[in-house]
């Protein structure tokens, strides 16, 4: 993949693997990212993720290779949002429910 910027934009409903829902390069990529920004959309930064994300079509699910990496990606997202699992008590753990 050349220098230029790019961006993926995931969707996930979970109740399947997430998938691409657009990509774009260079100028595209520096408005998908102006639009998130506008619209409070958590962006994560991890360039390594990206340039193995561009590959995909939009609309392709995840390949199982990557689900770690996106589910990293998904849990910075919700939690930016603030959105966290029933009895989360921080810190990576969730409190047995007795």
């Amino acid at each position: 993949m050349s220098e230029k910027r790019a961006a993926i934009a995931l969707y996930y409903d979970q109740k399947s693997a997430p998938q691409v829902s657009a990509k774009g390069f260079g100028a595209l990529a520096q408005e998908m990212i102006a639009l998130a920004k506008e619209h409070h959309i958590p962006i994560e930064e991890d360039a390594a993720l990206t340039e193995l994300l561009a590959q995909l079509d939009i609309g392709d699910n995840i390949p199982e290779s990557l689900y770690i990496a996106v589910a990293e990606v998904l849990a910075f997202a919700y939690m930016a949002l603030g959105k966290f699992p029933k009895n989360w008590q921080g810190e990576g753990r969730i409190r047995d429910q007795a």
